[in-house]
């Protein structure tokens, strides 16, 4: 291939110390699975042994780019994470992140990183072009996630250094354990922490002095060319430029979705926290923060100037999720408190929306009389006590008090409280989920209980939150409306995931919702030289990886029982809002069946059929199934 690739792969094995260089794939299978999470799920399906946990040695956690990472692109920052899940305990787990990692990862030589084994004292990572170096991290052991990065930096001293950290929580093995990037961003789903923790890896530290070769940079150029024009013509960019939290915000809003208030229990109160949070944060002192090759800027240092947290800086990724989980979901409603416990939560390295379901519960249980004071260690938990969610919060992530119960998880934590704490729990397969409440929208709600890597964005918007034009919708599908349902969310699917294998950013893809799904495509075959590359194999990619992951999971005990395990709050009709009265519960077998069959999988199993397989070339990878 003439350019995208650079052609290595990095095994790191923390057991014995080994360090090699492997081979990238044939083109052939590449062409197939393109990079990111579609070589990272490959694999990982080739490597792990059926009956490994996820906090053995021998579970890997797979960081992969894609071949248009690093490049001048517009948004090709991701970095992939691939592992078996930590959070549902046996499908796929896929994470990403933004920043710099990916970049600077294929300027030290490699696309992509396996690390196996685990050590028997805390090390850290060292990456500097052919120098690949474990070190000690005794003294890293116990530090939030911006500690750590700053004291990684001052060992290794060297610029533009970019470092992936553990925090307290992923040390701690705790439920969402998740990864900090650059200050901003999080490996953070899957529990990809607590799975680094285990193997006591502290952090990663990467630089690189190398570049990404491009096949035909004339035509490139002209492709980011048209991106930019059509970005800015169509206002994309700049909606979402300055953090882009009250843009993301006012489109939930206006879609007639809700924010996650109080456990779920109002929407139209979590409407009220949206309007509120959008009119706080304006007042903020708000500096955007790019990625590499970035004109969006979603992430953003947050200078809080009123209430109880003035003068606090936070650093915040995009999106409005986060904010959701760490302060929402109990109803916390002063906006400076909301960044400051979403900045908290990012250096004790946890992913807010499992600890959100966690706290939900727990205020719920209070508020309803079904826990006391002396079971919480006194806390308080009431509706907006932001220091009892605050020292719950820490509880959890030290393994200590009544935050044990919760440390594994939000379906555990039902279970062991007993009586009718399973009612009111937030969950899907066990774990977290996006932290909007997606009750109005049943194509992201299916999406989320049939993703591949666990409840997560892998289905898309399922042309629900916004139109997907370049999937030929003209408009948004009409709120409880069946028909052509699935075949949307599919077709998301399908688009959603190749755009996790080519290495770009979910919030940059935006634009492609004008009608520009083509641009990363022709980009791709400019970057690698694949003259013909085209959309429909784009979706083929998409489809392949979806259907390898349901292999994966299904040799490891996933049936459409476990499809329908969902906390029964996701299930009950919301008291009011646009969707009061109404649930997908009775719909919502037929309507994974329904997915199934589109996805050319056994209606009623979920099993890949032959014929699908054969069309896919994963005849090989079923064998066993």
């Amino acid at each position: 291939m003439q350019g995208g690739y650079i052609g290595k792969i990095l095994r790191v094995d923390l057991t014995s110390g080994a360090i090699s260089r492997e081979d990238l794939p044939a083109e052939d299978i590449l062409r197939k699975y393109i990079g990111g999470v579609g070589l990272g799920v490959k694999i990982l399906n080739e490597e792990l042994a059926e009956g490994t946990e996820p906090l053995s040695p021998n579970n890997r956690l797979i960081f992969m780019t894609g071949p248009m990472t690093g490049t001048k692109y517009p948004c090709s920052s991701d970095t992939s994470l691939i592992t078996l899940n930590a959070n549902t305990g046996y499908t796929v787990g896929a994470s990403h992140t933004h920043g710099y990692f990916g970049a600077y990862l294929k300027f030290a030589g490699y696309d992509g990183m396996i690390i196996q084994g685990a050590s028997k004292k805390p090390v850290y990572l060292w990456i500097c072009d052919d120098k690949v170096e474990i070190r000690g991290a005794a003294a890293l052991w116990g530090k939030d996630t911006h500690e750590t990065e700053d004291l990684v930096k001052a060992k290794v001293g060297a610029p533009k250094v970019s470092v992936a950290a553990i925090g307290p929580a992923g040390e701690n093995l705790v439920h969402g354990g998740a990864i900090e990037v650059d200050y901003y961003h999080l490996f953070s789903k899957a529990g990809v922490g607590a799975i680094m923790g285990s193997k006591k890896l502290k952090a990663i530290a990467v630089k690189g002095s190398g570049k990404v070769r491009v096949a035909n940079s004339t035509q490139l150029n002209d492709i980011i060319k048209e991106w930019n024009d059509m970005a800015f013509q169509e206002g994309k960019s700049p909606a979402l430029h300055k953090a882009g939290i009250t843009k993301l915000y006012e489109v939930i809003v206006g879609n007639n979705y809700f924010s996650a208030h109080k456990n779920l229990l109002s929407p139209v109160e979590g409407r009220e926290w949206t309007r509120r949070m959008v009119e706080g944060w304006k007042e903020f002192k708000i500096t955007p923060k790019a990625c590499w090759s970035c004109p969006v800027a979603c992430t953003y240092r947050s200078e809080i100037t009123s209430g109880p947290h003035k003068g606090f800086v936070a650093t915040l990724g995009g999106g409005g999720e986060s904010h959701e989980g760490s302060a929402g979901i109990v109803g916390i409603m002063d906006p400076g408190t909301v960044h400051y416990l979403t900045d908290l939560n990012d250096r004790l390295g946890v992913d807010s929306a499992e600890i959100g379901c966690c706290l939900g519960l727990a205020f719920e249980l209070y508020e309803r009389g079904l826990i006391t004071k002396e079971q919480t260690d006194g806390l308080e938990l009431k509706w907006g006590n932001a220091e009892a969610a605050e020292a719950l919060l820490r509880k959890i992530v030290n393994r200590e008090g009544f935050g044990k119960i919760f440390a594994d998880g939000p379906k555990k934590a039902a279970e062991t409280l007993g009586g009718d704490a399973p009612k009111y729990v937030i969950h899907v397969k066990g774990a977290g989920y996006n932290m909007h409440d997606w009750r109005p929208a049943w194509g992201l709600m299916l999406g989320q209980v049939t993703a591949g890597a666990g409840a997560c964005w892998q289905h898309g918007f399922a042309n629900d939150m916004l139109p997907e034009l370049d999937l030929e919708y003209s408009a948004c599908n009409p709120l409880f409306k069946m028909e052509g349902l699935v075949e949307a969310m599919a077709k998301s699917s399908k688009k959603r995931v190749w755009q996790d294998c080519w290495g770009g950013c979910f919030i940059g893809d935006l634009i492609e919702f004008s009608g520009g799904a083509f641009l990363p495509v022709h980009a791709l075959a400019a970057t690698v030289g694949w003259r013909d590359f085209n959309f429909d194999e784009a979706m083929a990619v998409g489809h392949r990886v979806i259907t390898l992951e349901r292999i994966f999971n299904i040799k490891r005990g996933l049936t459409i029982e476990s499809d329908l395990d969902i906390g029964p709050r996701l299930l009950e009709p919301p008291a009011d809002g646009v969707a009061e009265g109404k649930s997908i519960a009775p719909y919502l077998r037929d309507l994974i069946k329904e997915f199934y069959e589109y996805m050319g999988w056994d209606k009623e199993t979920g099993k890949p059929t032959l014929d699908i397989l054969q069309r896919l070339d994963l005849v090989e990878a079923a064998k066993g199934l």
